[in-house]
């Protein structure tokens, strides 16, 4: 064969290679899934609450049922992405009753098929990327309040889908150390200054200068929606008045290398795993019991240090 074709045979079996491994990138490309929700990079799988379990095979309808897909712990209203690249096909209707959080897509492709419920995707037909904004997370708590929020995954032949859903290189820890906005309507964590009822600060004086204060005041209004500062561990309640009044509630979280306990605040459960940005619980009414006051979340390291300098998050600098 002369070389030139021998030259032209190769380029054409090159491009014709590159072609398919464009439209089918086989599965060793990617050994696991790309993060499915902001918020979760490492795709964590929702614990148990009150409504079940979301591990793969858990409990169904008393007993009667096994969970076929797996809930991968997603906020309301966050972007969810494409775990592969693929197909889309829809819409899919997991509840078949029309409420809230009644839509979902198909994706096929890549050696996988898989199913994405509880999301309102951009479109249900085309071509998507892996990585590629896919939609965004339904309002679960309006369905089911309470519940840790999440994208039901379930994988087309019912198989279990755990082992894809670890990313390939998860993220380091070190990539963002400070901890995430903990109320709504105060994005940069602003701490309480003075007003009647003393100070906010790390250090203030307690008890007409016989005490100092071993926490920081997290403003926030009574009422607003209260996130998790990083991920851990939740347990509970924890009781800072002991007399039951409207705010004496709170919840201790420990992981990621800090330990916090969160107080007037009413979380959402008490026990479980949650994850930096996840919906917690609210605020709770501080101003009936301390008319006046700068409603805030106490926040207290549960080793009595400063926590200060995990709250700032930049003056009005949005992340």
């Amino acid at each position: 064969m002369p070389a030139l074709s021998l030259v032209a045979l190769v380029s054409l079996v090159s491009t014709v290679f590159a072609k398919q491994l464009d439209g089918h990138p086989p599965q060793q490309q990617h050994r696991h899934w790309a993060p499915i929700c902001s918020g979760n990079p490492t795709n964590q799988i929702r614990g148990c609450d009150r409504y079940g379990c979301g591990n793969f095979g858990a409990d169904r309808d008393s007993g009667k049922g096994k969970h076929g897909g797996v809930d991968v712990i997603c906020r309301d209203g966050a972007t969810v992405y494409a775990p592969f690249s693929g197909q889309l096909s829809g819409p899919i209707r997991f509840f078949h009753n029309g409420n809230a959080i009644d839509d979902g897509v198909q994706i096929s492709g890549s050696g996988y098929c898989v199913k994405l419920v509880c999301i309102h995707p951009i479109r249900y037909h085309g071509q998507i990327r892996r990585g590629q904004q896919l939609g965004r997370m339904l309002p679960m708590q309006k369905v089911f309040p309470g519940i840790i929020s999440h994208i039901h995954v379930e994988n087309c032949d019912h198989s279990d889908p755990t082992h894809l859903l670890t990313p390939d290189v998860p993220p380091l820890p070190q990539q963002d150390s400070r901890w995430a906005t903990v109320c709504a309507g105060n994005p940069t964590n602003e701490i309480r200054g003075c007003d009647k009822y003393g100070c906010g600060y790390y250090g203030a004086p307690r008890r007409n200068g016989k005490g100092k204060h071993r926490a920081v005041d997290v403003i926030c209004a009574d009422g607003a929606t209260v996130y998790a500062p990083f991920s851990g561990q939740l347990s509970g309640p924890v009781k800072f008045f002991h007399n039951g009044n409207a705010i004496d509630d709170g919840v201790q979280i420990r992981g990621s290398g800090f330990c916090v306990k969160l107080l007037c605040i009413h979380p959402i459960r008490y026990n479980g795993a949650i994850s930096k940005g996840q919906v917690l619980g609210k605020m709770l009414p501080m101003q009936r019991v301390f008319p006046g006051i700068t409603s805030h979340i106490h926040i207290e390291n549960c080793d009595h240090s400063d926590p200060t300098s995990n709250l700032e998050r930049g003056k009005g600098r949005r992340e």
